[in-house]
């Protein structure tokens, strides 16, 4: 552990999004002082001494018009034990890779000296751009994934974990989705300071650890553009029609394809197979009816178009991250407004679960 502030530099372009930026900044500055100011334990003290690093030291605006005034500009060749790369607001076809040459440069000039670098969300993306991700494992937001499945195929993309280390050593971490902020400043303050620090942290800014990973909160249903026509009919036909028992074989009917043909097509023009499709847009629908609805997941089983709930329940489970039951109790409170939820009531009292966990 050390014993004087650690540096830290975060960087900020015109694309960052300024909540985790700021975000980010406040919360690293804080540790060591705000429970202390708070709790009069002990004295306040400086841990981590963050400072905002731009293409230069020139003010500009980032994301949605908030005002940035970098501390240092990249020009300066500043150094730091810690480089963060935090959420940027990208296209989902947005790699980077002919923007900010000298940033590039700099953050591969940092981690081959000794800088630990770090990347919450999108901001994994301009790290796969200094080709320092190429050959490891990474993770960003879960709505990335095709991003790097077809432009950086040398990064081995997880789109489920909230934290992923690129080696062993954990010179390269990244963080998954919009909030993953969170998890990564509580990693950092827990590595670089203590672990006591980073519970004192979570607790004052009521910071959660997204243990459950990003499978929860992942769309498993993306529409991938592409020019081939039959597999849009398929597309069409499965979005009105996937509980069909025969969903295949309908599918495979309006595209107007044989069927070896047809699924070929579908995973070349959509990165996903015909049987996985028509499984995704069946649990999405299963989510949504979790969320929304009171029903038994043995209803929802059926009308989604699963005969053995069993079978679907684990299909569920593998595939969201969590059982239906535990994903009703995260997000049916989205749907209520955070009212008491009636469904959560039916769960006996001695264990908090229900029959669809």
């Amino acid at each position: 552990m050390h014993t004087g502030p650690v540096d830290a530099l975060i960087v900020a372009l015109p694309e960052t999004a300024g909540s985790a930026l700021y975000g980010m900044l406040d919360v690293l500055a804080a540790a060591g002082s705000l429970w202390p100011q708070l709790v009069g334990d002990g004295q306040p003290r400086t841990l981590i001494r963050p400072r905002i690093v731009g293409p230069s030291r020139q003010p500009f605006r980032c994301g949605n018009g908030i005002p940035v005034s970098p501390d240092l500009g990249v020009d300066e060749e500043p150094v730091a034990e810690i480089v963060i790369l935090p959420e940027l607001w990208l296209a989902p076809d947005d790699d980077m890779r002919d923007r900010y040459p000298e940033l590039l440069a700099w953050i591969r000039t940092r981690h081959r000296t000794g800088a630990v670098v770090y990347s919450a969300c999108s901001g994994a993306v301009l790290l796969a751009a200094t080709g320092l991700l190429d050959g490891r494992e990474a993770t960003s937001h879960w709505g990335y994934q095709d991003l790097f499945r077809t432009r950086f195929p040398e990064v081995r993309f997880r789109p489920e974990p909230n934290l992923v280390f690129a080696d062993r050593s954990g010179r390269i971490v990244t963080a998954g989705g919009t909030t993953s902020w969170h998890d990564l400043a509580i990693h950092i303050i827990s590595r670089h300071c203590s672990p006591g620090e980073a519970l004192r942290i979570a607790k004052l800014y009521l910071l959660k650890w997204h243990g459950e990973g990003q499978l929860p909160y992942a769309s498993l249903v993306r529409r991938q553009p592409h020019a081939d026509a039959a597999v849009r009919r398929c597309e069409r036909w499965l979005a009105e029609h996937f509980a069909d028992p025969c969903a295949v074989a309908g599918a495979v009917a309006a595209a107007g394809l044989a069927e070896r043909s047809l699924k070929r097509r579908f995973k070349a023009a959509t990165g996903s197979t015909l049987i996985a499709r028509v499984q995704n847009l069946r649990v999405e629908e299963a989510k949504r009816l979790l969320e929304t609805s009171a029903l038994p997941f043995e209803e929802i089983a059926a009308a989604v178009g699963y005969e053995n709930p069993a079978f679907f329940r684990a299909l569920f489970r593998r595939s969201v991250g969590l059982t239906p039951g535990e994903y009703r109790r995260m997000f049916r409170p989205f749907a209520s407004g955070g009212l008491p939820d009636p469904v959560s009531e039916v769960a006996p009292a001695a264990t908090g679960r229900t029959a669809e966990d």
